[in-house]
């Protein structure tokens, strides 16, 4: 699995209607090997609807996607090979197996998976595991609880090690150990290099480890938050917050720097150069008077975005 920033996932122009009625409306979205984007927004934003289009369960109306540089829509299974989805959770199981049986059938069908990644028992007990389910693996799936099968899901979902792991509303019904526990698989699902799109309205809980946050209003995709940049932000209460930027913008280890009076706030690298950017300000004779980070809520941010 490769973690090269490389596009994985890229939307172009995607429409999609029901008759005369649009449900999305141009939307454009890149996600990169080793990146975790989150979509939110509203019930009814059309946000099911993108990831049946992403994952090639329903076609556009117009634009394409394609996946590790093949179009879904045209190259199907070849194209569907690199992925690992649950769309609509809780994923379909069949209730009369047990969760290794379900898993073991639908490893058949990813045997030309992602890369040709082997799938064998010794896989299907990883991913068990994974999930916490090694207890239940010889167990009826029609025994199993609401979030025991979504758990089940996302096991089936990287069972062959797919490049792009596409999971709709995955904490859906799970309890806190069970929403940190997908936290983390979704988590070292990207740093071991793949790219995963997942939608929630739990916004909160993205924040603490998406890297990008789509949001999606009325099948338009309204916004686009790099959270990785605004981790990295630092606000410095200084006497001229214009100049401040001015000079905080050439430093190279400075991505950003803006103006929010009385503050001067740059996005950095690194917060290690938080010294750095104070010892040039004050090189320059630049007051400052106060330096923190500049913390993000993404609730708020996204209320006020939905009420412009």
């Amino acid at each position: 699995m490769r973690g090269d920033g490389q596009p994985a996932v890229v939307v172009r122009g995607l429409s999609k209607r029901y008759g005369r009625v649009p449900i999305l409306d141009s939307i454009d979205l890149t996600v990169s090997s080793g990146e975790v984007f989150a979509l939110t927004g509203p019930n009814g934003a059309g946000k099911t609807t993108l990831i049946r289009c992403i994952t090639g369960l329903a076609f556009p109306s117009s634009g394409e996607v394609t996946l590790m540089g093949r179009n879904v829509h045209e190259e199907g299974s070849r194209a569907r090979a690199t992925l690992g989805a649950v769309v609509e959770a809780p994923a379909k199981f069949y209730t009369r197996f047990t969760g290794a049986e379900n898993l073991r059938l639908h490893a058949r069908l990813a045997s030309q998976g992602a890369r040709g990644a082997r799938v064998n028992d010794a896989r299907i007990r990883e991913v068990l595991a994974l999930v916490e389910l090694t207890r239940m693996a010889d167990r009826r799936v029609g025994e199993y609880s609401l979030g025991q099968r979504q758990r089940l899901g996302v096991a089936s979902a990287i069972l062959a090690q797919p490049e792009v792991l596409i999971l709709d509303e995955p904490t859906s019904g799970l309890d806190p150990l069970g929403i940190g526990l997908i936290h983390r698989i979704v988590s070292d699902h990207a740093a071991s290099g793949g790219a995963v799109i997942l939608s929630s309205h739990h916004l909160r809980e993205i924040a603490a480890y998406a890297h990008t946050v789509g949001i999606l209003a009325g099948g338009r995709l309204v916004d686009t938050v790099d959270l990785s940049a605004r981790h990295s932000a630092f606000r410095f209460r200084v006497d001229d917050p214009s100049r401040a930027a001015s000079i905080m913008s050439t430093l190279d280890f400075v991505n950003r720097a803006t103006v929010r009076t009385p503050y001067a706030v740059a996005e950095l690298r690194d917060e290690a150069f938080v010294p750095d950017v104070l010892a040039r300000l004050a090189f320059e004779g630049v007051r400052v008077l106060e330096a923190a980070p500049d913390l993000f809520d993404l609730y708020e941010y996204y209320r006020e975005r939905l009420e412009k």
